[in-house]
């Protein structure tokens, strides 16, 4: 896990629900680092420095996309 890079930060818990259902499904291995603590108490949120999400590096290319996916791929009706 030394070799993991934060590649995303979010300030409260229901933000990740369904990005590690995504990255579990593409086998993607992670790390959410500061999610029970700010579970606990998401006031402090900032001052734990939010929910890194960290990632291997040879994987930054692929949850980029997931990520950018999530946030355009929304259809509103």
């Amino acid at each position: 896990m030394t070799e993991f890079e934060t590649i995303a930060i979010f300030n409260f818990s229901h933000e990740i629900i369904v990005l590690k259902s995504i990255l579990d499904n593409e086998g993607i291995h992670y790390l959410f680092q500061n999610e029970n603590l700010v579970s606990v108490n998401p006031l402090a949120s900032y001052a734990y420095g939010g929910i890194q999400l960290k990632v291997h590096p040879k994987d930054f290319k692929i949850v980029k996309e997931i990520l950018n996916n999530l946030n355009t791929n929304l259809e509103i009706v």
